[in-house]
């Protein structure tokens, strides 16, 4: 063999070993079945952008429905690299994330595509310090959800004395306020909640209902863009800082205000396809609440706001109009 081949297989095998080294296999855990639209309309969507913006460089594999932790694990399972990537409801860990937890309280957000985008602008320079043991990539909140009931909810004494699965911390402690008994489950857990007569009524966006095999058990609905919950794509801190600078790169492209706006769109579609669904099943009862029913919830919910503020303190108002302008800015302002 001679010199000049010799050195050409050690170039290309250097220029493979490079290749190789920088190729980069993500696993990413959620709690959500396979089948769930923020599977197949988001995150797969995302990762085959990620594989073709970096010509196959970047994989992720995905763990789904509580493979590798529970749903209230996730933030931590991020933080500690159990998971590269988690798909986190920071709702479920009451009291953790107390600047966060504003949009989870109802009457702010109306859509969540430009919900999305607006939480993103006004949370990522939040989250390096209320987040700072993981990287922040993605808001996803659902499209507005509701009360979904065994029997009619109509006004906020209707919740006096039921116990209702809430979607997360801040919802819990509106049901608490207005006389019902939170049943804290997570969503893969809330049919059976239902079911088994733990819980007379739930908080969930409309297509979920079917989604989780509720629709079944909770025939009647309170037809109004009540609450959002933001689930986030979280990233292990060590995971991101190991990556080649240009995969990194590429990665950054992907946690972006517009990303999800864009990650968010094909839930929120799904979800409002439920209500329409129920209507025309015939089995369910939706119920409009008149202009003053609606603001009787907007009062019943104002204790949430004043207990936000207090809670965060000297910066709360600063904050809070923070929020409000981004969602204004991007049409999603109840």
């Amino acid at each position: 063999m001679s010199t000049r081949t010799i050195a050409a297989i050690a170039a290309t095998l250097c220029i493979t070993g490079t290749a190789q080294a920088q190729e980069v296999t993500l696993r990413l855990s959620h709690w959500l079945p396979p089948t769930h639209p923020v599977h197949t309309l988001g995150i797969e969507p995302w990762i085959q952008s990620l594989s073709e913006a970096s010509d196959g460089r970047i994989a992720v594999q995905v763990f789904p429905a509580q493979q590798l932790g529970a749903a209230p694990d996730h933030y931590d399972m991020a933080r500690d690299g159990i998971a590269d990537i988690t798909y986190t409801n920071p709702g479920y860990q009451a009291g953790r994330f107390p600047i966060y937890s504003l949009v989870e309280i109802p009457f702010h957000a109306n859509n969540a595509v430009g919900g999305a985008q607006a939480m993103h602008e006004w949370y990522a320079p939040i989250a390096e310090t209320e987040m700072s043991d993981v990287k922040f990539c993605i808001a996803n909140p659902h499209d507005p959800g509701t009360f979904h009931s065994k029997n009619p909810i109509k006004v906020p004494a209707d919740v006096s004395g039921l116990n209702v699965r809430p979607a997360h911390a801040t919802m819990a402690r509106f049901i608490s306020g207005l006389g019902g008994g939170p049943v804290q489950v997570p969503a893969p857990e809330a049919r059976e909640a239902i079911a088994n007569g733990t819980a007379d009524a739930i908080t969930f966006p409309w297509n979920s209902i079917y989604i989780f095999g509720i629709d079944s058990e909770t025939k009647y609905h309170l037809d109004m863009p009540f609450y959002i919950s933001a689930q986030l794509l979280l990233i292990n801190k060590d995971t991101y800082n190991g990556m080649p600078e240009d995969l990194r790169a590429i990665l950054d492209d992907h946690c972006t205000p517009e990303w999800s706006r864009k990650f968010s769109e094909g839930w929120a579609e799904n979800e409002a396809s439920g209500r329409q669904k129920m209507i025309d099943s015939g089995e369910h009862t939706l119920y409009e609440p008149t202009e003053e029913e609606v603001q009787m919830w907007r009062d019943a919910a104002q204790p949430l706001i004043d207990q936000w503020k207090t809670d965060v303190g000297a910066d709360a108002e600063t904050l809070y109009q923070g929020y409000v302008e981004a969602l204004e800015r991007h049409d999603s302002r109840f």
